[in-house]
C-alpha cells in the first residue's frame, strides 16, 4: 500500500508563456498545475530538487502546500518529460478526497526475472504491459503493482487473470485474462544458409559470364567480314586497273 504521505511546499507562479517557462527552468524550477475539485486551475512552481526527491521515493499521494495556505491531498495528473534528458518539465496535480475512490496509472514491475528457469534456459523474458489502471480510495493506491515471474518456463505467459489484486483496489479492465504482462519465448536462433542456396548462388555467378563470350564471338564475326570486304575491293580495284591498261593502248 501507500506510504505515509510526503509533503510538498510549493508557491503561486504568475508568469506565463514559453520564454518565462524556460527561465524557470533555467533557475532551477518547474512549473506545474494543481486542478481543484471545482475544475477551478491554480499554477505553482516547484524546485526541481525537492520534485526529484518526492518522485524517487514513488509516493502516489500528496499532502500538497501552496504558499501558506493549507495542504490539501493530491495525487499526480500528468507529467512531461524532456525526450533526451527525462527530466520532467512540468506536472500537474489533482485535488482528491480521501474518502472519494479515484481511479490512477499504476506501473507494473516484476519480479524474480534472474530466477525463472526459462531464462536460465536461455529463453527470452518480454515485458508487455508495463502500467494498469486501477480504482481505489486514495489512500490505498499501491505504488506499484509487482509480479513474480521467478517460475516461469519457455512458451509461458501471465496475464493480468492471474495477478493478485491488492486489498482494496479494483483492476479497471473488462477482459483481464486477454491483458498479457509478460511471456517467455524460446531462445532466438540464427539460421545459417543452407548449402544449396550457395550452390545455385555460385551457378549464377558463372552464367553472368557468358556475355562475354558472345561478345568475342561477335568480334572474331566482325573481323572476318572485314577481312572478306577488304579482298572484294582489292579484286574489284585490280579488274579496273586493267580495263584502264587497255583503252590507254587503243588511243595510242
Amino acid at each position: 500500500m501507500a506510504q505515509a504521505r510526503a509533503k510538498l511546499k510549493v508557491s503561486q507562479r504568475d508568469t506565463f508563456g514559453s520564454r518565462a517557462t524556460r527561465r524557470l527552468r533555467r533557475e532551477g524550477l518547474v512549473p506545474g498545475v494543481v486542478y481543484g475539485q471545482g475544475g477551478d486551475a491554480r499554477p505553482f512552481q516547484v524546485p526541481a530538487r525537492d520534485l526529484r526527491t518526492l518522485l524517487a521515493e514513488g509516493q502516489t499521494l500528496v499532502d500538497l502546500e501552496l504558499d501558506d495556505s493549507n495542504a490539501v491531498p493530491v495525487v499526480i495528473k500528468e507529467q512531461q518529460h524532456h525526450p533526451v534528458r527525462g527530466e520532467v518539465m512540468h506536472l500537474d496535480f489533482l485535488e482528491v478526497r480521501l474518502d472519494e475512490e479515484i481511479q490512477s496509472e499504476v506501473a507494473i514491475e516484476l519480479e524474480g526475472t534472474d530466477n525463472a528457469p526459462g531464462v536460465r534456459e536461455g529463453g527470452v523474458l518480454e515485458h508487455v504491459t508495463r502500467e494498469i489502471t486501477v480504482e481505489a480510495l486514495p489512500t490505498e493506491i499501491p505504488e506499484r503493482i509487482t509480479v513474480d515471474v521467478s517460475e516461469m518456463e519457455i512458451n509461458d505467459t501471465i496475464n493480468l487473470a492471474s495477478v493478485a489484486v491488492p486489498s482494496g483496489v479494483k483492476f479497471m479492465a473488462d477482459e483481464p485474462e486477454e491483458i498479457t504482462i509478460a511471456t517467455l519465448s524460446p531462445p532466438r536462433v540464427e539460421e545459417e544458409p543452407e548449402p544449396e542456396l550457395e550452390e545455385e548462388a555460385e551457378l549464377v555467378g558463372e552464367g553472368e559470364e557468358a556475355p562475354e563470350g558472345e561478345e568475342g564471338a561477335e568480334g572474331e564475326e566482325d573481323e572476318r567480314a572485314r577481312d572478306s570486304a577488304t579482298r572484294e575491293t582489292g579484286r574489284e580495284g585490280a579488274s579496273e586497273g586493267e580495263g584502264g591498261g587497255g583503252d590507254s593502248g587503243g588511243n595510242q
